[in-house]
């Protein structure tokens, strides 16, 4: 019923816009002059995450800064959720959208909506494959596949053969980090086998338990975050091996694992920062402003070096 209720919105925002795809006065994006008035929906693909919650907590923080309010609401990695969660935020009168998408492709339908009725969209680290995003803010994740993979490369030499842990399937940041590694890896490196463990940890210790039996000559492992590579580490300590792990984030409990001499290294994201300039560009759309369509947050390679 609240999908039906958008969609005849926008399309009688169509209807009375004729040929000229003009909308009516009262339809047209008003820039904001109150910041208090300003209401922000945020939408994140799961808080059963560190890096996700350091994210959540960069645009609260933020918000509470600028004196914007925030609605924050958890997909819990369901897209179908996502979708409704997003419909919600919308009939609750938000002025701007930031989505985290659990799953770019699933997300379009809702940032179509939104974009109907002219709300702002602003994606977090991952993207949406269709309708209009105003900027996406996030890490560069094909480079930082890049950098993992030199680093495989640094650690046990051209060659070796790696076992790569993959994110949530459909999801942007899957794609580009895996689209990085590759470019490196494809050339130098041999990729024995890779297989989906949804950024989830206890995912991650289960795919890797099953991966070692069928691969117990890998030399080392890439997974897409941190949270699958914990997981992959206990797998692999229980096996007795002792086998590099690259991970993906930065997030607390990687650094700490890095420190105990566990974890090998992870590409360091900057996740508050995602969330602090996600809602500076949604403030910058309210205000009027043009805002740039990529908007970068700084990588770092972190291992017990650093």
């Amino acid at each position: 019923m609240k999908k039906l209720t958008l969609i005849m919105t926008a399309l009688l925002l169509l209807l009375m816009t004729g040929c000229s795809l003009e909308p009516p006065e009262w339809a047209k994006p008003k820039a904001a002059a109150n910041l208090k008035d300003i209401k922000i929906g945020l939408s994140i693909s799961t808080l059963n995450n560190p890096f996700f919650v350091s994210l959540k907590d960069g645009v609260v923080a933020e918000a509470k800064k600028q004196g914007l309010q925030v609605i924050v609401v958890d997909a819990q990695n369901d897209s179908a959720k996502q979708s409704n969660d997003v419909d919600d935020l919308i009939q609750q009168g938000v002025n701007a959208l930031l989505i985290n998408p659990t799953d770019s492709s699933a997300i379009s339908t809702v940032v179509q909506s939104a974009n109907a009725l002219h709300i702002p969209v602003i994606t977090l680290d991952r993207s949406a494959d269709k309708g209009d995003v105003k900027a996406l803010v996030a890490s560069d994740n094909v480079e930082g596949g890049r950098m993992a993979a030199r680093y495989v490369i640094d650690q046990v030499g051209k060659g070796a053969k790696v076992i790569e842990l993959e994110g949530v399937p459909g999801a942007s940041a899957t794609r580009e980090r895996g689209k990085g590694f590759h470019e490196v890896a494809d050339k130098d490196l041999k990729v024995i086998a890779k297989q989906s463990a949804d950024f989830d940890r206890t995912k991650g210790l289960n795919v890797m338990e099953n991966l070692l039996q069928g691969n117990p000559d890998v030399q080392a492992v890439f997974a897409h975050n941190d949270e699958m590579a914990l997981g992959a580490i206990e797998a692999i300590q229980s096996s007795g091996k002792k086998i590099p792990v690259i991970g993906f984030d930065g997030n607390e409990d990687a650094l700490k694992s890095i420190k105990e001499g566990k974890l090998t290294a992870t590409v360091a994201q900057q996740p508050e920062l995602i969330g602090q300039l996600a809602v500076q560009a949604a403030k910058d759309v309210l205000q009027g402003k043009t805002v740039k369509k990529s908007i970068p947050a700084k990588l770092e390679l972190v291992d017990q070096s650093k």
